[in-house]
This record gives C-alpha cells, structure tokens and sequence, in this order.
C-alpha cells in the first residue's frame, strides 16, 4: 500500500512558476513509476507527466507541457516534484499525484495503469 500526498499548488500569474511536491509513504517507492496527471473543471483527468524508477529515471510529457514542466523524484525522499515554470491559463488544474507499481522502464500515460492516487492539489493561472 502507498499513500501519496501532493503540495505546492496555488494561485499564480501567467508566466509564473511552481513546483508541485508529492511525498509517498508505504513500501518500495524507488520501485514506482511515477506520474502527475490533471485534471480541469469540465474536462477529464489528463496526463501530464510521467517518470521510470529506474534507467535513472526517464521521462515523459503531454505535449501540452513539454519544456515548460519537468518531473523529477528523490527516491531517498520518496518524493516526486513537477517543477511548472511558464504558467498558462489553460494549465488551470488539480493536479494529481500517481504511482504505478510497473516494470523498471515503465512510465504510462494511461491512468488505469495506475494503483495509487494522491488527492490532488490545486493549480490556478490567471492572465
């Protein structure tokens, strides 16, 4: 079992900065693949962004996201952040915290894939 808890969000302007934590608790963290998903009013959850736990931890983005968030994890944390920086409106969101317990190179975009869920954290961008 794997608890997961999300910080950071809040309100900031277009063009700002954030940096979304999520702690884990429970058993074998640096063996989850890892992800943020979100998810705005209205819409379906999305996928944003996804880490492997192992290969030194490869990632991958929704294009939407691509060179403005970055993933990362301390696994000695047991922590995964979202560094957001370029805010948009459009990025407006609770954002979500999930891990998927999957092989070493694993990193899905599909939430079904995903075992445990964090509960969420919001993100709102003004223009």
């Amino acid at each position: 079992q794997v608890q997961l808890v999300e910080s950071g969000g809040g309100s900031v302007q277009a063009g700002d900065s954030l940096r979304l934590s999520c702690v884990a608790s429970g058993r074998a963290f640096s063996r989850y693949a890892m992800a943020w998903f979100r998810q705005a009013p209205g819409k379906e959850r999305e996928f944003v962004a996804a880490i492997t736990w192992s290969g030194g931890g490869i990632t991958r983005y929704a294009e939407s996201v691509k060179g403005r968030f970055t993933i990362s994890r301390d696994n000695a944390k047991t922590t995964v952040y979202l560094q957001m920086n370029s805010l948009k409106p459009e990025d407006t969101a609770v954002y979500y915290c999930a891990a998927d317990n999957a092989g070493p190179y694993s990193s899905s975009t599909a939430q079904g894939e995903y075992d445990y869920w964090g509960q969420g954290t919001q993100v709102t961008v003004s223009s």
